[in-house]
């Protein structure tokens, strides 16, 4: 069960409880979050819902979490649900959670963690004729359009014919797929994060635009030699790398006569990483900030990177369930890292 889907099975039991009469609430919340617990918490994930439906049914927020609480055990995928501090509902998925993770990942491929929780918001996005604020713009509508809004992306000015032909950038534009947007009551944001300082061109496609949209839009960027480096100091290198390195472990498996299959694997931090990855697209697409995907493409890269060394089997060792795990996990992150990549246009190349 995935993060999206844990915040729809808890949204539900708030509703059968409301229809049960076991909470009174007169108008539910849209969505409910779901993260890792904090201190003092337990289990898989934590959810804060019963703080907020305290007040609205009139009862002390443990209260509504122990009318809630069996509710979600009876919910499929929840193994246990325990109450600690206030009214935090600490929530364990069954064991097999890690494999149906996997599973959905390599399901949904490149869009895994694309949802509809914008669908029917019409946003337009305007932005200055400067390099950096079209690129963000630009990654911005990608974000939006990832989570079903209708994007409208203008530029203050005709765009540079090489910001096109170089950054492959595009305003202007209207939502896949093509519908002219007409609505007055359209949000008008502008995009305008602190300038480029310098022509960021000469890096290329790739390492430009990711100069300009791995600081947050009040940052101002760097744009030196350091983003073409193929060292591990190079966070767009590791990211490229780890992705490159799961697609040939997958040739390499296949060489060998064996493909991935999901099951238990030891790599929390990494299951944990793909676990976040449909909160963080709507997060970045929500707060109009790429950088909070380049960020988490760099946490799922530096999580991948350690499992890389025992995915295949060693000298005469034959392929395990253990072995085809790993794989499946491996292949599951490459996929999250080329996916993310793309929805910030940049290239995620099979070889390095």
């Amino acid at each position: 069960m995935t993060p999206v889907e844990l915040s729809r099975t808890v949204l539900h039991a708030v509703r059968r409880a409301v229809d049960e009469g076991e909470l009174r609430v007169a108008a539910l919340p849209e969505r409910v979050l779901v993260a890792p617990p904090g201190p003092g918490g337990c289990g898989d994930y934590a959810t804060n819902v019963a703080l907020q439906l305290a007040r609205p049914a009139g009862l002390p927020a443990q209260k509504v979490a122990d009318v809630l609480r069996p509710y979600l055990l009876s919910a499929g995928g929840i193994g246990d649900v325990v109450v600690t501090g206030p009214g935090f509902l600490n929530i364990s998925l069954r064991g097999t959670a890690p494999v149906d993770l996997v599973r959905e990942v390599l399901r949904r491929g490149l869009r895994y963690g694309h949802g509809d929780a914008l669908a029917g918001r019409v946003v337009r996005l305007n932005a200055a004729r400067e390099v950096r604020a079209v690129v963000q713009i630009d990654a911005v509508a990608r974000l939006l359009r990832s989570q079903g809004a209708l994007v409208h992306a203008g530029c203050a000015g005709p765009l540079d014919a090489a910001w096109e032909s170089v950054l492959g950038v595009r305003v202007d534009g209207v939502p896949d797929p093509v519908t002219p947007i007409h609505d007055d009551t359209a949000a008008a944001i502008d995009v305008r994060p602190v300038p480029a300082p310098a022509d960021p061109l000469p890096l290329g496609r790739d390492a430009a635009r990711w100069a300009l949209l791995h600081p947050a839009p009040h940052d101002r960027p760097r744009l030196g030699d350091e983003h073409l480096v193929q060292r591990e100091s190079n966070p767009l290198f590791r990211v490229r790398y780890a992705h490159a390195r799961s697609r040939s472990l997958v040739r390499n498996a296949a060489d060998l006569g064996f493909g991935g299959e999901p099951g238990p694997v030891e790599a929390q931090a990494l299951l944990q990483a793909l676990a976040d990855h449909p909160r963080v697209l709507l997060g970045a697409a929500t707060h109009r900030a790429p950088d909070r995907l380049a960020r988490h493409l760099v946490t799922v890269a530096d999580a991948l990177l350690p499992l890389l060394p025992a995915v295949l089997p060693l000298g005469d060792e034959k392929p395990s369930a253990a072995h085809r795990a790993r794989l499946a996990l491996a292949e599951a992150a490459g996929t999250v890292l080329a996916g993310g990549l793309s929805l910030l246009g940049i290239d995620a190349p099979d070889h390095l």
